[in-house]
Protein backbone atom coordinates (compact mmCIF):
# COMPACT_ATOMS: atom_id res chain seq x y z
CA UNK A 1 0.00 0.00 0.00
CA UNK A 2 3.02 2.29 0.72
CA UNK A 3 4.61 1.47 -2.46
CA UNK A 4 1.20 2.25 -4.39
CA UNK A 5 1.03 6.08 -2.42
CA UNK A 6 4.59 6.88 -3.43
CA UNK A 7 3.77 6.46 -7.38
CA UNK A 8 0.21 8.50 -6.73
CA UNK A 9 0.70 12.38 -8.08
CA UNK A 10 1.42 14.59 -5.11
CA UNK A 11 -1.50 16.58 -5.30
CA UNK A 12 -3.74 12.91 -4.57
CA UNK A 13 -1.52 12.54 -1.53
CA UNK A 14 -2.08 15.62 0.12
CA UNK A 15 -4.13 16.12 3.29
CA UNK A 16 -6.77 18.39 1.40
CA UNK A 17 -7.76 16.33 -1.39
CA UNK A 18 -8.29 13.28 0.99
CA UNK A 19 -10.74 15.28 2.96
CA UNK A 20 -12.48 16.78 -0.42
CA UNK A 21 -12.67 12.70 -1.79
CA UNK A 22 -13.72 12.08 1.92
CA UNK A 23 -16.24 14.37 1.88
CA UNK A 24 -17.86 13.57 -1.64
CA UNK A 25 -18.14 9.73 -0.50
CA UNK A 26 -20.05 11.32 2.41
CA UNK A 27 -22.27 13.06 -0.15
CA UNK A 28 -22.18 10.15 -2.27
CA UNK A 29 -23.24 7.67 0.58
CA UNK A 30 -25.96 10.47 1.27
CA UNK A 31 -27.13 10.26 -2.32
CA UNK A 32 -27.85 6.64 -2.73
CA UNK A 33 -29.18 6.95 0.94
CA UNK A 34 -31.96 9.60 -0.29
CA UNK A 35 -32.66 7.85 -3.54
CA UNK A 36 -33.24 4.85 -2.01
CA UNK A 37 -35.46 6.54 0.92
CA UNK A 38 -36.88 8.50 -2.16
CA UNK A 39 -37.27 5.83 -4.38
CA UNK A 40 -39.22 3.91 -1.60
CA UNK A 41 -41.53 6.98 -1.08
CA UNK A 42 -42.17 7.41 -4.68
CA UNK A 43 -43.39 3.69 -5.11
CA UNK A 44 -45.65 3.54 -1.81
CA UNK A 45 -47.14 6.79 -3.22
CA UNK A 46 -47.82 5.35 -6.58
CA UNK A 47 -48.93 2.36 -5.46
CA UNK A 48 -51.43 4.25 -3.28
CA UNK A 49 -52.73 5.90 -6.32
CA UNK A 50 -53.01 2.69 -8.08
CA UNK A 51 -55.32 1.01 -4.84
CA UNK A 52 -57.67 4.11 -4.66
CA UNK A 53 -58.00 4.42 -8.44
CA UNK A 54 -58.73 1.06 -8.59
CA UNK A 55 -60.91 0.74 -5.87
CA UNK A 56 -62.92 3.66 -7.04
CA UNK A 57 -63.56 2.61 -10.33
CA UNK A 58 -64.67 -0.93 -8.47
CA UNK A 59 -67.08 0.99 -6.81
CA UNK A 60 -68.79 3.18 -10.00
CA UNK A 61 -69.26 0.52 -12.01
CA UNK A 62 -70.67 -1.65 -8.96
CA UNK A 63 -73.52 1.51 -8.47
CA UNK A 64 -74.12 1.20 -12.42
CA UNK A 65 -75.06 -2.45 -12.09
CA UNK A 66 -76.84 -2.08 -9.28
CA UNK A 67 -78.98 0.87 -10.74
CA UNK A 68 -78.93 0.21 -14.45
CA UNK A 69 -78.43 -3.40 -15.27
CA UNK A 70 -75.97 -5.19 -16.95
CA UNK A 71 -76.23 -3.74 -20.32
CA UNK A 72 -75.28 -0.38 -18.84
CA UNK A 73 -72.60 -1.88 -17.20
CA UNK A 74 -71.09 -3.42 -20.39
CA UNK A 75 -71.32 -0.55 -22.07
CA UNK A 76 -70.32 1.80 -19.30
CA UNK A 77 -66.77 -0.55 -18.71
CA UNK A 78 -66.37 -0.41 -23.05
CA UNK A 79 -65.98 2.89 -22.73
CA UNK A 80 -63.91 3.68 -19.95
CA UNK A 81 -61.69 1.09 -21.59
CA UNK A 82 -60.49 3.34 -24.25
CA UNK A 83 -57.74 6.24 -23.93
CA UNK A 84 -54.44 6.35 -23.69
CA UNK A 85 -53.89 6.54 -20.09
CA UNK A 86 -57.64 3.88 -19.44
CA UNK A 87 -57.70 1.32 -16.82
CA UNK A 88 -58.35 -2.66 -18.11
CA UNK A 89 -61.46 -3.86 -17.44
CA UNK A 90 -63.22 -7.21 -17.62
CA UNK A 91 -66.92 -8.32 -17.17
CA UNK A 92 -67.73 -12.06 -17.26
CA UNK A 93 -71.04 -13.88 -16.63
CA UNK A 94 -71.23 -16.74 -16.02
CA UNK A 95 -67.34 -16.66 -14.62
CA UNK A 96 -65.49 -17.75 -17.63
CA UNK A 97 -67.52 -16.23 -20.60
CA UNK A 98 -66.13 -12.31 -21.46
CA UNK A 99 -68.59 -9.75 -21.95
CA UNK A 100 -66.50 -6.55 -22.26
CA UNK A 101 -63.04 -5.47 -21.50
CA UNK A 102 -59.37 -6.19 -22.70
CA UNK A 103 -57.86 -8.18 -19.40
CA UNK A 104 -56.55 -11.10 -19.86
CA UNK A 105 -57.78 -14.35 -18.51
CA UNK A 106 -58.05 -14.00 -14.86
CA UNK A 107 -57.46 -16.75 -12.49
CA UNK A 108 -60.43 -17.77 -10.33
CA UNK A 109 -61.54 -15.97 -7.63
CA UNK A 110 -61.83 -12.90 -6.01
CA UNK A 111 -59.84 -9.88 -4.60
CA UNK A 112 -56.57 -8.57 -5.73
CA UNK A 113 -53.97 -10.44 -8.41
CA UNK A 114 -51.07 -9.91 -10.81
CA UNK A 115 -51.54 -10.87 -13.92
CA UNK A 116 -49.36 -11.00 -17.22
CA UNK A 117 -50.76 -8.24 -19.57
CA UNK A 118 -52.73 -8.59 -22.83
CA UNK A 119 -53.44 -6.49 -25.70
CA UNK A 120 -56.40 -3.67 -25.53
CA UNK A 121 -57.19 -4.11 -28.70
CA UNK A 122 -56.36 -6.96 -31.55
CA UNK A 123 -54.23 -4.36 -33.54
CA UNK A 124 -52.04 -3.27 -29.91
CA UNK A 125 -49.45 -5.28 -28.88
CA UNK A 126 -48.36 -5.52 -25.00
CA UNK A 127 -44.73 -6.88 -23.88
CA UNK A 128 -44.30 -10.25 -22.71
CA UNK A 129 -43.08 -8.80 -19.47
CA UNK A 130 -46.04 -6.24 -18.53
CA UNK A 131 -47.77 -7.20 -15.51
CA UNK A 132 -51.17 -6.14 -14.24
CA UNK A 133 -52.47 -5.23 -11.21
CA UNK A 134 -56.26 -6.00 -11.11
CA UNK A 135 -59.01 -6.42 -8.17
CA UNK A 136 -61.98 -8.70 -8.77
CA UNK A 137 -65.19 -8.75 -7.34
CA UNK A 138 -68.63 -11.14 -7.97
CA UNK A 139 -71.25 -9.30 -8.48
CA UNK A 140 -75.40 -10.43 -8.01
CA UNK A 141 -76.26 -12.62 -10.73
CA UNK A 142 -73.32 -14.58 -11.05
CA UNK A 143 -71.63 -11.66 -12.84
CA UNK A 144 -67.70 -10.83 -12.20
CA UNK A 145 -66.23 -7.72 -12.99
CA UNK A 146 -62.10 -6.79 -12.71
CA UNK A 147 -60.44 -3.52 -13.00
CA UNK A 148 -56.46 -3.52 -13.58
CA UNK A 149 -53.68 -1.04 -14.00
CA UNK A 150 -50.20 -1.50 -15.91
CA UNK A 151 -47.44 -2.14 -13.06
CA UNK A 152 -45.17 -0.84 -16.07
CA UNK A 153 -45.68 2.91 -15.12
CA UNK A 154 -44.86 2.71 -11.78
CA UNK A 155 -41.19 1.24 -13.02
CA UNK A 156 -41.22 4.04 -15.13
CA UNK A 157 -41.35 6.14 -12.54
CA UNK A 158 -38.59 4.26 -10.39
CA UNK A 159 -36.36 4.18 -13.68
CA UNK A 160 -36.45 7.94 -14.06
CA UNK A 161 -35.95 8.33 -10.39
CA UNK A 162 -32.85 6.19 -9.99
CA UNK A 163 -31.69 7.68 -13.33
CA UNK A 164 -31.51 11.28 -11.68
CA UNK A 165 -30.04 10.16 -8.53
CA UNK A 166 -27.16 8.19 -10.32
CA UNK A 167 -26.39 11.27 -12.50
CA UNK A 168 -26.65 13.27 -9.31
CA UNK A 169 -24.16 10.81 -7.45
CA UNK A 170 -21.94 10.80 -10.57
CA UNK A 171 -21.67 14.83 -10.42
CA UNK A 172 -20.75 14.85 -6.56
CA UNK A 173 -17.99 12.45 -6.84
CA UNK A 174 -16.52 14.70 -10.40
CA UNK A 175 -17.00 18.28 -8.20
CA UNK A 176 -15.29 16.07 -5.07
CA UNK A 177 -12.39 15.01 -6.93
CA UNK A 178 -11.88 17.86 -9.16
CA UNK A 179 -12.14 20.45 -6.33
CA UNK A 180 -10.23 18.46 -3.82
CA UNK A 181 -7.48 18.53 -6.53
CA UNK A 182 -8.06 22.43 -6.76
CA UNK A 183 -7.93 22.95 -3.19
CA UNK A 184 -4.93 20.19 -2.93
CA UNK A 185 -2.99 22.37 -5.77
CA UNK A 186 -3.68 25.40 -3.35
CA UNK A 187 -2.86 24.32 -0.87
CA UNK A 188 0.48 22.60 -1.84
CA UNK A 189 1.41 26.54 -2.99
CA UNK A 190 1.11 27.69 0.14
CA UNK A 191 3.14 24.66 1.71
CA UNK A 192 5.82 24.99 -0.69
CA UNK A 193 6.30 28.67 -0.04
CA UNK A 194 6.06 27.61 3.76
CA UNK A 195 9.06 24.74 2.90
CA UNK A 196 11.31 27.20 1.21
CA UNK A 197 11.11 30.09 4.05
CA UNK A 198 12.00 27.02 5.99
CA UNK A 199 14.96 26.06 4.21
CA UNK A 200 16.35 29.53 3.24
CA UNK A 201 16.57 29.89 7.29
CA UNK A 202 18.14 26.47 7.95
CA UNK A 203 20.96 27.96 5.54
CA UNK A 204 21.32 30.58 7.41
CA UNK A 205 19.18 33.44 6.13
CA UNK A 206 17.30 34.34 9.49
CA UNK A 207 15.96 37.21 8.17
CA UNK A 208 13.51 35.38 5.88
CA UNK A 209 9.61 35.35 6.70
CA UNK A 210 6.67 33.42 5.48
CA UNK A 211 4.77 35.68 2.99
CA UNK A 212 1.00 36.37 3.84
CA UNK A 213 -2.14 36.65 1.87
CA UNK A 214 -4.48 38.14 4.12
CA UNK A 215 -7.17 36.09 3.48
CA UNK A 216 -7.27 35.08 7.59
CA UNK A 217 -7.80 31.02 7.27
CA UNK A 218 -5.81 28.68 9.30
CA UNK A 219 -2.80 28.68 6.96
CA UNK A 220 -2.42 32.42 6.81
CA UNK A 221 -2.89 32.27 10.93
CA UNK A 222 -0.07 29.43 11.11
CA UNK A 223 2.21 31.53 8.58
CA UNK A 224 1.55 34.51 10.97
CA UNK A 225 2.49 32.05 14.35
CA UNK A 226 5.41 30.91 12.35
CA UNK A 227 6.29 34.30 11.56
CA UNK A 228 6.34 35.22 15.22
CA UNK A 229 8.24 32.25 16.31
CA UNK A 230 10.71 33.05 13.90
CA UNK A 231 10.83 36.89 15.09
CA UNK A 232 11.27 35.34 18.72
CA UNK A 233 14.08 33.15 18.14
CA UNK A 234 16.35 35.59 16.33
CA UNK A 235 15.52 37.95 19.30
CA UNK A 236 16.74 35.05 21.35
CA UNK A 237 19.81 34.89 19.63
CA UNK A 238 20.63 38.47 18.85
CA UNK A 239 20.02 38.45 22.81
CA UNK A 240 22.30 35.47 23.32
CA UNK A 241 24.98 37.19 20.56
CA UNK A 242 24.66 40.34 22.88
CA UNK A 243 25.05 38.15 25.90
CA UNK A 244 28.07 36.74 24.81
CA UNK A 245 29.59 39.76 23.68
CA UNK A 246 28.88 41.54 27.12
CA UNK A 247 30.21 38.03 29.17
CA UNK A 248 33.55 38.36 27.27
CA UNK A 249 33.90 42.20 27.38
CA UNK A 250 32.44 43.14 31.06
CA UNK A 251 33.75 39.62 33.12
CA UNK A 252 37.54 39.93 31.33
CA UNK A 253 38.28 42.93 33.51
CA UNK A 254 37.16 40.83 37.02
CA UNK A 255 38.73 37.32 35.76
CA UNK A 256 42.15 39.79 34.82
CA UNK A 257 42.44 41.55 38.47
CA UNK A 258 41.86 37.80 40.05
CA UNK A 259 44.87 36.71 37.68
CA UNK A 260 46.60 39.73 38.28
CA UNK A 261 46.12 39.45 42.39
CA UNK A 262 46.78 35.45 42.51
CA UNK A 263 50.38 36.27 39.92
CA UNK A 264 50.96 39.36 42.13
CA UNK A 265 50.66 36.90 45.18
CA UNK A 266 53.43 34.27 44.16
CA UNK A 267 55.28 36.15 43.15
CA UNK A 268 55.77 39.49 45.86
CA UNK A 269 53.97 37.89 49.28
CA UNK A 270 56.71 37.62 51.84
CA UNK A 271 54.40 36.13 54.58
CA UNK A 272 51.82 34.01 55.42
CA UNK A 273 49.53 37.57 56.44
CA UNK A 274 50.02 38.73 52.36
CA UNK A 275 49.14 35.28 51.31
CA UNK A 276 45.77 35.50 53.59
CA UNK A 277 45.45 38.97 51.86
CA UNK A 278 45.62 37.71 48.19
CA UNK A 279 43.43 35.27 48.78
CA UNK A 280 40.90 37.12 50.34
CA UNK A 281 40.76 39.33 47.81
CA UNK A 282 40.76 36.97 45.07
CA UNK A 283 37.77 34.90 46.80
CA UNK A 284 36.03 38.02 46.48
CA UNK A 285 36.59 38.20 42.90
CA UNK A 286 35.59 34.94 42.59
CA UNK A 287 32.36 35.73 44.46
CA UNK A 288 31.33 38.66 42.54
CA UNK A 289 32.11 36.62 39.17
CA UNK A 290 29.97 33.69 40.19
CA UNK A 291 27.20 36.18 41.32
CA UNK A 292 27.27 37.39 37.83
CA UNK A 293 26.60 34.15 36.39
CA UNK A 294 24.03 33.46 38.78
CA UNK A 295 22.02 36.27 37.77
CA UNK A 296 22.56 35.67 34.28
CA UNK A 297 21.09 32.44 35.07
CA UNK A 298 18.20 33.77 36.64
CA UNK A 299 17.50 35.80 33.72
CA UNK A 300 18.25 33.05 31.09
CA UNK A 301 15.25 31.24 33.36
CA UNK A 302 12.89 33.74 33.39
CA UNK A 303 12.92 34.75 29.87
CA UNK A 304 12.35 31.21 29.09
CA UNK A 305 9.03 31.17 30.47
CA UNK A 306 9.65 28.03 32.65
CA UNK A 307 8.28 30.16 35.65
CA UNK A 308 5.33 30.65 34.89
CA UNK A 309 3.73 27.57 35.70
CA UNK A 310 4.42 28.34 39.43
CA UNK A 311 2.21 31.59 38.72
CA UNK A 312 -0.56 32.31 41.94
CA UNK A 313 -2.46 34.88 43.18
CA UNK A 314 0.14 37.77 44.39
CA UNK A 315 -0.93 40.70 46.77
CA UNK A 316 1.63 43.00 45.45
CA UNK A 317 1.10 45.70 48.77
CA UNK A 318 1.98 42.55 51.27
CA UNK A 319 5.19 42.09 48.73
CA UNK A 320 5.93 45.32 49.30
CA UNK A 321 5.69 45.71 53.08
CA UNK A 322 7.49 42.72 53.32
CA UNK A 323 10.75 44.33 51.48
CA UNK A 324 10.46 47.72 52.79
CA UNK A 325 11.14 45.88 55.93
CA UNK A 326 13.78 44.31 55.00
CA UNK A 327 15.53 47.24 53.49
CA UNK A 328 14.76 49.86 55.61
CA UNK A 329 17.20 49.19 57.90
CA UNK A 330 19.87 49.52 55.13
CA UNK A 331 18.66 52.77 53.42
CA UNK A 332 19.14 54.27 57.09
CA UNK A 333 22.43 53.14 57.60
CA UNK A 334 23.46 54.52 53.60
CA UNK A 335 21.80 57.80 54.81
CA UNK A 336 18.61 57.35 52.66
CA UNK A 337 14.86 58.03 53.53
CA UNK A 338 12.86 54.51 52.31
CA UNK A 339 9.06 54.96 52.54
CA UNK A 340 6.30 52.77 51.42
CA UNK A 341 2.68 54.37 49.28
CA UNK A 342 0.48 51.64 49.73
CA UNK A 343 -3.01 51.74 47.98
CA UNK A 344 -5.53 49.11 47.91
CA UNK A 345 -4.79 47.07 45.19
CA UNK A 346 -6.55 43.76 43.45
CA UNK A 347 -4.42 40.64 43.58
CA UNK A 348 -2.30 40.02 40.61
CA UNK A 349 -1.28 36.32 38.75
CA UNK A 350 2.40 35.95 39.19
CA UNK A 351 5.16 34.17 40.56
CA UNK A 352 5.79 35.93 44.67
CA UNK A 353 9.41 34.99 44.03
CA UNK A 354 10.40 36.97 41.07
CA UNK A 355 8.06 39.92 41.72
CA UNK A 356 10.04 40.16 45.47
CA UNK A 357 13.54 39.93 43.74
CA UNK A 358 12.62 42.54 41.30
CA UNK A 359 11.76 45.14 43.49
CA UNK A 360 14.78 44.19 45.62
CA UNK A 361 16.76 45.19 42.34
CA UNK A 362 14.84 47.76 41.71
CA UNK A 363 15.21 49.18 45.41
CA UNK A 364 19.06 48.34 45.34
CA UNK A 365 19.55 49.98 42.24
CA UNK A 366 18.26 53.47 43.50
CA UNK A 367 19.98 53.11 46.76
CA UNK A 368 23.21 52.36 45.09
CA UNK A 369 23.26 55.24 42.10
CA UNK A 370 22.29 57.90 44.59
CA UNK A 371 23.66 60.14 47.02
CA UNK A 372 23.25 60.44 50.20
CA UNK A 373 19.81 61.96 51.97
CA UNK A 374 17.47 61.54 48.83
CA UNK A 375 14.23 59.82 49.69
CA UNK A 376 13.42 57.05 47.55
CA UNK A 377 9.88 55.99 47.69
CA UNK A 378 8.20 52.30 46.79
CA UNK A 379 4.56 52.66 45.86
CA UNK A 380 1.31 50.33 45.23
CA UNK A 381 -1.36 51.85 42.87
CA UNK A 382 -4.52 50.96 41.44
CA UNK A 383 -6.35 52.65 38.47
CA UNK A 384 -9.18 51.30 36.51
CA UNK A 385 -8.64 47.64 37.01
CA UNK A 386 -4.27 48.19 36.42
CA UNK A 387 -2.10 47.46 39.12
CA UNK A 388 1.30 49.23 39.25
CA UNK A 389 4.52 48.78 41.17
CA UNK A 390 7.10 51.65 40.83
CA UNK A 391 10.19 52.88 42.90
CA UNK A 392 11.56 56.41 42.28
CA UNK A 393 14.19 58.41 44.00
CA UNK A 394 14.72 62.77 44.06
CA UNK A 395 18.70 61.85 43.08
CA UNK A 396 20.28 63.35 39.65
CA UNK A 397 17.91 61.09 37.36
CA UNK A 398 19.18 59.62 34.19
CA UNK A 399 19.51 61.34 30.91
CA UNK A 400 16.89 60.62 28.51
CA UNK A 401 19.35 58.78 26.12
CA UNK A 402 20.08 56.70 28.39
CA UNK A 403 17.03 55.62 30.30
CA UNK A 404 16.57 52.51 27.67
CA UNK A 405 19.93 51.23 27.94
CA UNK A 406 19.73 51.35 31.75
CA UNK A 407 17.84 48.30 31.20
CA UNK A 408 20.48 46.24 28.87
CA UNK A 409 22.63 43.08 30.04
CA UNK A 410 25.67 44.79 31.51
CA UNK A 411 25.36 48.16 30.61
CA UNK A 412 26.65 50.65 33.10
CA UNK A 413 26.74 54.68 33.00
CA UNK A 414 30.08 56.03 32.93
CA UNK A 415 28.98 57.75 36.38
CA UNK A 416 28.64 54.37 37.99
CA UNK A 417 31.84 52.71 36.88
CA UNK A 418 32.73 53.43 40.26
CA UNK A 419 30.23 51.53 41.93
CA UNK A 420 29.80 47.91 43.11
CA UNK A 421 27.19 45.93 40.84
CA UNK A 422 26.98 43.90 37.70
CA UNK A 423 25.10 45.99 35.80
CA UNK A 424 22.29 42.82 35.84
CA UNK A 425 20.20 44.57 38.27
CA UNK A 426 17.20 46.39 35.90
CA UNK A 427 18.17 43.48 33.26
CA UNK A 428 16.53 41.15 35.47
CA UNK A 429 13.82 43.21 36.10
CA UNK A 430 12.78 43.56 32.68
CA UNK A 431 12.72 40.04 32.08
CA UNK A 432 10.31 39.56 35.22
CA UNK A 433 8.15 42.35 33.75
CA UNK A 434 8.05 40.46 30.11
CA UNK A 435 7.25 37.18 32.19
CA UNK A 436 4.08 38.86 33.70
CA UNK A 437 3.38 40.73 30.21
CA UNK A 438 3.66 44.16 32.25
CA UNK A 439 4.84 46.99 30.99
CA UNK A 440 8.42 48.06 31.99
CA UNK A 441 8.28 52.25 32.18
CA UNK A 442 11.79 54.48 32.78
CA UNK A 443 10.90 57.84 33.24
CA UNK A 444 11.66 61.23 34.73
CA UNK A 445 11.10 61.57 38.60
CA UNK A 446 11.71 65.55 38.17
CA UNK A 447 13.51 65.27 40.09
CA UNK A 448 15.28 61.22 39.60
CA UNK A 449 14.07 58.31 38.30
CA UNK A 450 11.06 56.51 38.38
CA UNK A 451 10.93 52.41 37.21
CA UNK A 452 7.14 51.43 37.29
CA UNK A 453 6.09 48.23 36.69
CA UNK A 454 2.50 48.15 35.02
CA UNK A 455 0.55 44.96 35.30
CA UNK A 456 -1.96 43.53 32.72
CA UNK A 457 -5.83 44.97 33.11
CA UNK A 458 -7.07 41.48 34.53
CA UNK A 459 -3.69 40.35 36.15
CA UNK A 460 -3.70 37.21 33.97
Amino acid sequence: MRLNNLHLPRTLRTASFRLAALYALLFGVSVVILGGVSLWTIREALDRQMTDRIEAEIATLRTTYETRGLERLVAAAQARGLGPVALDYAVEQPPGTRLAGVLPKLPAGSGWMTVAGGPRSEDSVVEPSEHLRALAVDLPGGVRLAVGDDLSRIADVQETVLTAFGWVAVLVAALGIGGGALLSLGFLRRIDAITRTAEAIIAGDLGQRISLRGSGDDLDRLAATLNHMLDRIAALMESLRQVSNDIAHDLRTPLSRLCQGLNAARAKAGSAAEYEQAMDRAIVEAEGILETFGALLRIAQIEAGSRRAGFRDVDLAEVVRTVIEVFEPVAEDQRHLLRAAIAPTPPIHGDRELLVQALVNMIENALRHTPEGCAITVSVTSAEGVAELAVADNGPGVPEGERARILDRFYRRETSRTTPGSGLGLSLVAAVAELHQAKLLVEDASPGLRVRMRFPRDGR
